[in-house]
C-alpha cells in the first residue's frame, strides 16, 4: 500500500476442514458456547509484546483461506476492491494431484516458502514429506538473514503453527484453534490483536490468517450468499488493519506493503482438493511502494508472495534458497508474453467456455512454426506448435498432468499430439518451433535456458536442434522420459567462425502426449 493510501469430482477427505456441509448445523451449535467464553476472554487479553521494529519498509501479509477470487466482485468487499484499484492483482491456477492436492497444507506451504510442492514436499494435509528445513517459510528466512526485524504471526488453523508452515521465526505469535472452537470468533480475535499491534507497537513484518471463508465454502458452497457474507466479514477485518496502519503516528515516514493471498479455491457446491478449475483458483493482491496501481498481470503465480516480501524489504534472495517465485511487480521477459493481444477463443475445443481467450498459432516476432511434415485434420487449436495460457490449455482434459505446468507463466508454447488427435486426422503429428538467430560471434559458449513440461509415450519424440550460421540443424538435446515442469539449461560450445545460432524444437507423435516450453532465454559467455 502506498503511503497515500481462484473429470473426477473433488474429494471430501482431502479437504482441510473437519467441518463439512453435511454437519453444518451441528457444527454451528457446537461452536456457539465455546465462542461465548473462550474468544471474548482472549480478545480482552493484552496483545503480544513485540521487539521494537528497525525498518521503515514494512510488510503485512493477509491470508484468506479458500477465497475464490471470481466471487469477490459479487460480495460487499470495498477494501479488497480498493486494493485491486490501487495495487497489482494477479490471478492464476494451482497444481493438482499427483503434484499436490488443492488443499490448505500444500497451498499455505507454497505461499510461505515461495516454492512449489515438488520442493517443499507438502502434498496434502498430513504434511508428510515436508521439507521446511531446506525451504523454510519467509518469516523463518527473515529470522536468519534479518534477525533485527520485528515479526509477528497469527493463525487459527493450528497446523500452520504445529507443522512449522508459517509461524517459525516470528518474534511473537497468536495461535488459536478454529477447528475446535469455530473460525468466526477466532478470526475476529486475530483482527483485534493485529489491529492493536499495528496501532500501538512497531512491527516490521506480519502474517495474519483468516479461515472462515473456507468454512463457508465447505458448508454452503462458493455460489452461496453465506460465502459472500464470509468474504464481507473478512474484508471488514482487512479494513481494520489498513485503517490501523494509516493511523500510526509514524506512518508518513514508513513504506508499507500489504499483500493478500489465498491457498486454493472452491467448487460452486462446496469443496476442494481436486482438479476442477474452480478448486485451482488463486490470487496474489499487493499494494505498496513500486507496485503498479490497477495492474492485472498474467504472469503472477502463488509462489510470488515470499519473493515480494523480500523485494519490499530490500532483500536480494540468495540463489541457493531455490525460490520459484518472483516479485509481483517484476514482469516476465519471455518472448511468448507479447502474444496476449492476439489470443483467441475456442475453435474445436467445445468444452472450454467461449469467453476464455487463451490460444493462438501466431508466433512471436522472429519466431516461426514449420508444419510442412504435419498431418491433416485434427483439433484446430493444436495443429502444430501453438501458444496458450494455463487457463485455456489445462481445461482441454483434466487429470493428464496438464495441471502440473506450474513453472510456466502467462503464455507458453505447446505441442500437444494427444489433444490434436481428438478429431479425425491423418498422418503424423510433426511440428517444429524455430527461434530467431542469436549473435554469438566472438563468444566461446552459448546457453539455452527454458522451462519444460514433457510427457513421454511410445514412439513420440522431442528434440532440440541448433543451427549455426543458418546451416543444417544438429541435435543437441533429446527428451526420452517425463520432465515435470523443470528449468533446463543447455550450454554449448560455439564452433569456430560461427556468427549466430538458432534453435529448433522438433516434436513428433501420434495421439501421444505433449511438450511445453516457456521462459526461453539465450545467453553467451
Amino acid at each position: 500500500m502506498s503511503r497515500s493510501l481462484s473429470s473426477p469430482p473433488p474429494s471430501s477427505p482431502v479437504s482441510r476442514r473437519s467441518v463439512l456441509a453435511t454437519t453444518a448445523a451441528a457444527a454451528t451449535a457446537a461452536v456457539v458456547a465455546p465462542l461465548a467464553t473462550a474468544a471474548p476472554s482472549h480478545a480482552a487479553a493484552a496483545a503480544a509484546a513485540l521487539p521494537d521494529g528497525t525498518s521503515k519498509d514494512k510488510v503485512l501479509v493477509v491470508g484468506m483461506d479458500g477465497l475464490r477470487h471470481d466471487v469477490i466482485a459479487t460480495a460487499n468487499a470495498p477494501h479488497l476492491t480498493s486494493m485491486m484499484a490501487n495495487g497489482t492483482y494477479g490471478t492464476s491456477l494451482l497444481y493438482a494431484n499427483p503434484m499436490a492436492a488443492t488443499s490448505s497444507g500444500p497451498g499455505w506451504s507454497t505461499i510461505s516458502t515461495g516454492v512449489w510442492p515438488d520442493k517443499h514436499g507438502v502434498r496434502e494435509n498430513s504434511f508428510a514429506g515436508k521439507n521446511y528445513g531446506r525451504y523454510p517459510g519467509f518469516l523463518a528466512r527473515l529470522a536468519q538473514v534479518r534477525p533485527q526485524l520485528s515479526t509477528y504471526a497469527a493463525v487459527d488453523w493450528k497446523p500452520l503453527d504445529t507443522q512449522g508452515t508459517v509461524t517459525p521465526g516470528a518474534d511473537a505469535k497468536l495461535v488459536l484453534d478454529g477447528d475446535r472452537d469455530g473460525y468466526t470468533g477466532h478470526d475476529a480475535t486475530i483482527a483485534a490483536e493485529t489491529e492493536s499491534i499495528l496501532r500501538n507497537q512497531n512491527p516490521d513484518v506480519l502474517f495474519v490468517y483468516f479461515g472462515q471463508t473456507d468454512i463457508a465454502g465447505h458448508n454452503s458452497g462458493a455460489a452461496s450468499a453465506a460465502y459472500r457474507r464470509a468474504i464481507e466479514v473478512q474484508d471488514g477485518h482487512l479494513g481494520r488493519l489498513l485503517a490501523a496502519i494509516r493511523a500510526r503516528p509514524s506512518y508518513a515516514a514508513e513504506r508499507w506493503t500489504v499483500i493478500v493471498a489465498t491457498d486454493h479455491g472452491h467448487t460452486d457446491s462446496g469443496g476442494h482438493g481436486g482438479s476442477a478449475i474452480e478448486e485451482r483458483r488463486t490470487f496474489v493482491l499487493a499494494q505498496g511502494p513500486g507496485i503498479a496501481a490497477g495492474a492485472r498481470p498474467a504472469d503472477t503465480r502463488l509462489v510470488d508472495v515470499a519473493a515480494t516480501v523480500f523485494r519490499q524489504l530490500g532483500i536480494v534472495p540468495d540463489p541457493a534458497w531455490g525460490l520459484d517465485g518472483k516479485p509481483i511487480q517484476e514482469r516476465s521477459t519471455d518472448p511468448f508474453e507479447a502474444l496476449h493481444p492476439v489470443l483467441a477463443g475456442r475453435a474445436d475445443e467445445t468444452g472450454i467456455p467461449a469467453g476464455v481467450l487463451g490460444w493462438t498459432h501466431t508466433a512471436p516476432s522472429g519466431w516461426s512454426v514449420v508444419n510442412s511434415a504435419m498431418g491433416t485434420g485434427g483439433v484446430a487449436e493444436w495443429r502444430g506448435w501453438a501458444f496458450a495460457t494455463d487457463e485455456f490449455w489445462s481445461r482441454t482434459q483434466r487429470d493428464q498432468h496438464r495441471e502440473l505446468n506450474v513453472r510456466s507463466r502467462g503464455v507458453f508454447a505447446v505441442a500437444d499430439s494427444d489433444e490434436w488427435d481428438d478429431r479425425a486426422s491423418s498422418g503424423p503429428y510433426d511440428s517444429t518451433l524455430v527461434t530467431p538467430a542469436y549473435a554469438v560471434a566472438g563468444k566461446s559458449t552459448v546457453t539455452l535456458g527454458l522451462t519444460t513440461l514433457y510427457r513421454q509415450e511410445g514412439s513420440q519424440s522431442a528434440r532440440i536442434l541448433a543451427s549455426w550460421n543458418g546451416g543444417t540443424p544438429v541435435e543437441v538435446k533429446r527428451y526420452t522420459s517425463d520432465v515435470v515442469s523443470q528449468p533446463q539449461s543447455l550450454p554449448l560450445n560455439v564452433p569456430s567462425g560461427a556468427a549466430n545460432v538458432s534453435f529448433r524444437f522438433h516434436y513428433t507423435g501420434s495421439n501421444n502426449w505433449y511438450w511445453v516450453i516457456d521462459g526461453v532465454k539465450v545467453t553467451t559467455g
